[in-house]
């Protein structure tokens, strides 16, 4: 994974004091000396004179994915923020003051306003009230952010969908540029759950308002969920009720057994949807695919049952019917069978023999004509 690195140039102030120095090589001593030269000033940003820009370097690290709310369009996430940027004019000797660097209260001292734009809720990551400043001025403020930011869902493939989710980070006041530099991480991005990381993308612009320029850099996550969970539970389950279902028409239609498991299936399939409608993700922007895949296999199943009715009406209840027409055997069993690939009933070649007893008055004949001969 690639690690951004994002410069802001922030607006222009007053500037700060020159190199400290420190009466003893205690904590006392070098705080008494940050008092009298930096924490008296932290209204001001730490430029020495309105010509120059502030360089505010900000590396932001996705350590985690918590979760992706497709009713709402969100997407939650922690990530590890980590700013830097010197005080132009502050220094002081390690050995003179005894340390090369001190842990300082965060409201002592001026912290760039980075915001994210994406945001949809409270920012309700754990507070951190300390950042870390060395002797050559350059001061680092880590901190975890847990962020619920917006992001639009496309969930027609789902549950084999991909989603592209950006952030975009920037000041909230200061105009000024960005310039962006990008460097290799080897660290690894470990997620649990639904959601695996496959690619970051970084993208640097400048938004142009009349009244000054913005700089802002656009992360892009790119994430891919795993299917497996809804594979086990909704497309192996339905197809195996679907296959059931085409087997039944292996059972004799005269009995009343093949519309009594073709019910039962019906019921089963219904329920199950009902048990799992709430692994089926709901949004206003589409339906997926998988839910029209549903919603054919059930009505499948309610036709083929309604085709064991009508065939079991034709059967049982044939003779109170009028034969069909002429014209209407002939096109069924001559023309349509041709199209369903229907083979046609072949003539039988055999001679049918019907014996049956002679009328008596043939018989009354042949025994007169048997006399005459005789006499």
């Amino acid at each position: 994974m690639k690690t951004p690195w994002i410069l802001f140039f922030c607006s222009l102030l007053p500037g700060l004091g020159d190199t400290l120095n420190c009466s003893s090589p205690t904590p006392e001593a070098l705080f008494d000396s940050l008092e009298k030269e930096l924490f008296s000033k932290k209204l001001l940003r730490p430029v020495k004179s309105f010509s120059e820009t502030l360089k505010v370097t900000l590396e932001a690290k996705l350590a985690g994915i918590l979760g992706v709310n497709e009713k709402s369009q969100s997407l939650t996430t922690i990530i590890w923020l980590s700013q830097k940027w010197n005080i132009q004019g502050l220094s002081w000797d390690e050995k003179e003051c005894g340390t090369s660097k001190v842990s300082i209260s965060r409201e002592k001292l001026w912290i760039p306003d980075i915001s994210i734009s994406e945001f949809m809720e409270e920012d309700k990551s754990p507070k951190t009230f300390y950042v870390h400043l060395n002797n050559h001025g350059q001061v680092t403020d880590d901190k975890p952010v847990r962020v619920d930011s917006f992001c639009k869902l496309d969930i027609y493939t789902f549950p084999f969908d991909i989603q592209n989710c950006t952030m975009t980070f920037g000041p909230y006041l200061h105009t000024g540029n960005a310039e962006l530099t990008l460097q290799e991480s080897r660290e690894v991005l470990w997620t649990k759950g639904e959601w695996e990381l496959k690619n970051i993308q970084v993208t640097a612009s400048i938004l142009e308002i009349p009244h000054g320029n913005y700089s802002e850099i656009k992360y892009y996550f790119i994430l891919r969920r795993r299917p497996i969970l809804y594979v086990v539970n909704l497309l192996l389950p339905s197809c195996f009720l679907i296959t059931l279902d085409l087997f039944s028409f292996l059972l004799p239609p005269a009995t009343t057994d093949r519309s009594a498991f073709k019910m039962t299936l019906i019921l089963g399939y219904t329920v199950f949807l009902l048990i799992m409608n709430d692994l089926l993700p709901v949004t206003g922007h589409g339906t997926p695919l998988l839910n029209v895949f549903f919603s054919i296999s059930l009505a499948l199943m309610v036709a083929s049952l309604l085709e064991t009715i009508f065939i079991t009406n034709i059967q049982f209840r044939s003779d109170n019917y009028v034969p069909v027409p002429h014209w209407l055997s002939v096109l069924v069993l001559r023309y349509l069978a041709a199209i369903v690939c229907l083979p046609r009933k072949r003539r039988s070649t055999r001679l049918t023999v019907s014996l049956s007893p002679e009328p008596k008055g043939m018989t009354c004949v042949f025994l007169v004509c048997l006399l005459m001969l005789a006499l």
